[in-house]
Formats: C-alpha cells, sequence, structure tokens
C-alpha cells in the first residue's frame, strides 16, 4: 500500500513538472528610454498603461533646458543616449534637422494635427504640443491706476509704461528669447533693435530667468513685485487659477494678445537614429498624438495639444487668451541668426 502511494506522488510530481515545462517563460520587459527637457511632465498612469500594452519599461532622460537637450542628442549621436527626443522647439528645429539626428515616421495620428503645426514636412521631427509667450498683466494694477492697458508692442515705449514691463534675458531664458523674437517678426531685422533701445529708455527691467520675474518682480502673482507686467506664458493666468491658496472665479491675470505680441512655441518629438527600439519608438509618438496623452497636458506642462480631437480642461478655456495673429520666424532664419540678434541685444540693452 505504501509503495502504491509513493509511485502515485511520484506520477503527480512528474505530472506537474511536465506542464510546467511546457508552459512558456513570461516575455520579459524591453526598454524604451526618452530623453526629454527638464519641464517634461505627463500623468503616471498614462505611462503605465502605455507600458502594460506594449510590455516596456520607459525612461525618462531630463537633460536641461532645450537649448542643453538638445545638445547632448548632437554631441551623443554616434552612440545617441535614447530611443527618442522630446522637447526641441521651432527656434532650435533646424540645427536638429541640419544634424541629422532623427529617423523620419509618418505618424497616423499627424491626420489629426493641423497643417500649421507640421512645420516639417518630412516628418522627421511631429509636432506635441505647442504655448505662446506673452505679456501678462495685473488687472487690480491697470484697474486701479485706471491705466489702459497696452495692445501693441509700441505701446510699451510710451511714457505711462515706463517702469512697468519686466522681461527675462533672452541669452539666458526661453521666454525672453520668445519676446526677442516676437520683436523682431514685428519690427524686422533692422528695426528690432531701434525698439529694444526705446524700451531701455523706458525704464524696461530684465532679470537672468523666468522664476525671478514671475514670481519677485511681476506683482500680479505675488503681489508684492514692482511691475504690473511681465513675459510669460499665455497660460498663466489658468496657473493662478488652479494653484491658487483660495478659489478663484477669475484669473487676476490676462494676457496681451494683438498682433505680434506673442510669440509662438512648437515643440516637437522624434526618434533618434539608430535605435534598437524602432517599434516601441513608433508606438510611443503614436501614443504621445493620441487623445489620452493630449488631453493630460495642459494641466501638465501648461500648453496645448495639437491634436485637434483633445479637449481643453475648463480652466484653459475660461481663463486663457490665445491670440488670432501670433509672431512667427522661420526655423531656417532663426537658426542661422539667433547668436547675433542675442549678441547684438546684449550690447544694446545690457552693456
Amino acid at each position: 500500500m505504501q509503495k502504491r502511494n509513493i509511485l502515485l506522488v511520484f506520477l503527480l510530481l512528474s505530472a506537474t513538472l511536465s506542464a510546467c515545462a511546457q508552459e512558456p517563460a513570461a516575455e520579459e520587459a524591453r526598454a524604451l528610454t526618452v530623453m526629454t527637457h527638464d519641464s517634461f511632465a505627463i500623468s503616471a498612469d498614462l505611462i503605465e498603461a502605455f507600458e502594460t500594452e506594449h510590455n516596456v519599461t520607459v525612461s525618462f532622460v531630463r537633460s536641461g533646458d532645450t537649448g542643453s537637450a538638445l545638445n547632448q542628442a548632437i554631441l551623443s549621436k554616434a552612440n545617441p543616449l535614447a530611443d527618442i527626443f522630446y522637447g526641441v522647439d521651432n527656434t532650435f528645429l533646424t540645427r536638429a534637422l541640419e544634424e541629422g539626428i532623427f529617423e523620419a515616421y509618418d505618424s497616423p495620428l499627424l491626420s489629426e494635427v493641423p497643417d500649421q503645426f507640421k512645420i516639417d514636412l518630412d516628418h522627421y521631427a511631429l509636432p506635441v504640443d505647442y504655448g505662446d509667450v506673452c505679456i501678462n498683466y495685473d488687472k487690480v494694477y491697470f484697474e486701479s491706476n485706471h491705466l489702459p492697458v497696452p495692445t501693441s508692442l509700441e505701446a510699451l515705449t510710451q511714457p505711462q509704461y515706463a517702469g512697468l514691463l519686466v522681461t527675462e534675458n533672452p541669452a539666458t531664458s526661453s521666454p525672453g528669447l520668445a519676446f526677442l523674437m516676437a520683436t523682431i517678426a514685428q519690427f524686422g531685422e533692422e528695426g528690432y533693435i531701434e525698439y529694444w533701445q526705446a524700451l531701455a529708455e523706458n525704464d524696461l527691467v530684465v532679470v537672468n530667468d523666468w522664476e525671478t520675474a514671475y514670481y519677485t518682480n511681476f506683482s500680479g502673482s505675488s503681489g508684492q513685485g514692482q511691475q504690473p507686467m511681465v513675459v510669460s506664458y499665455g497660460s498663466s493666468p489658468a496657473a493662478e487659477v488652479i494653484f491658487a491658496e483660495t478659489e478663484l472665479t477669475e484669473a487676476p491675470t490676462a494676457s496681451i494678445i494683438g498682433p505680434n505680441t506673442c510669440f509662438r512655441q512648437i515643440e516637437f518629438v522624434g526618434i533618434l537614429k539608430g535605435t534598437e527600439n524602432r517599434d516601441l519608438a513608433e508606438a510611443f509618438i503614436d501614443f504621445m498624438l493620441s487623445v489620452p496623452f493630449q488631453e493630460d497636458i495642459p494641466l501638465q506642462m501648461f500648453v496645448f495639444p495639437v491634436n485637434q480631437n483633445a479637449k481643453l480642461p475648463p480652466e484653459f478655456i475660461e481663463h486663457v487668451q490665445i491670440p488670432s495673429e501670433p509672431a512667427t520666424l522661420s526655423p531656417e532664419s532663426m537658426d542661422q541668426n539667433r547668436e547675433i540678434w542675442i549678441q547684438t541685444w546684449t550690447e544694446t540693452v545690457l552693456d
């Protein structure tokens, strides 16, 4: 009897081991690396859903501001540090394309993106989001001082606005550079310096970075600053409402959105040349252009989605003014002249 029990146990154990041997081992998750600028943000649950669907682990390499991140991508293009690069904008686009760091990809989701955002028609760099750098103003200041809000760049040189505008140094700040580009779009390469001379003579305030300009100098954010106008983002009024310590029904700030007063920045994504994960890279770009990702962008990075089917959050609809005639320059012109424009600006405004 004992022998029969031992034999039965042996047979059952053998059958179990045989069945286990026949079951395929779980496929190991692959890895996908995305290089971005430091401001990239997206909801963790979206990334987790992508990882689960594609059996992949996604890691992000934040590499400084847009210029610094692009420099790293270019310097490492022989041995790329990632599979995808996100965050190059239209001010640096030509440089990225001329350096040949991307592989072309014609995503099917591009059909949902308006043509105005498709700057690279060869699809090496695909648009993901856009935003406007505008002059924000403190509503209370202008109302309490019975001062009309300026509606053009030219108006900012008038005596009643002396000392009321703070901007960032274009050599050290992305919004500062965007505002410089707006003035070049408005006044041309021959006239923009004369305009900046007039601004400087009207007691323009210049600081190195956006954080100082917005949170220290601007009266509309802290209530303590000396300047009621600041070069910031068109989405900043919505952010004032979203992050207010007490609930607000109206934003305390707004944007000046006259022709060429705002500069439009468009951000792109591309597959880095040499990736060994081309299929996953394509899937991730499709994911970035899909409605769920696009609808998550505004409240994560305070920029606008390019997918026309993506809905905006209520705060963006109620508190953000979108310019009908934003300033633009060709990527080629910006790439060829950026350093010259900045140097000339520095010599005129700071020296």
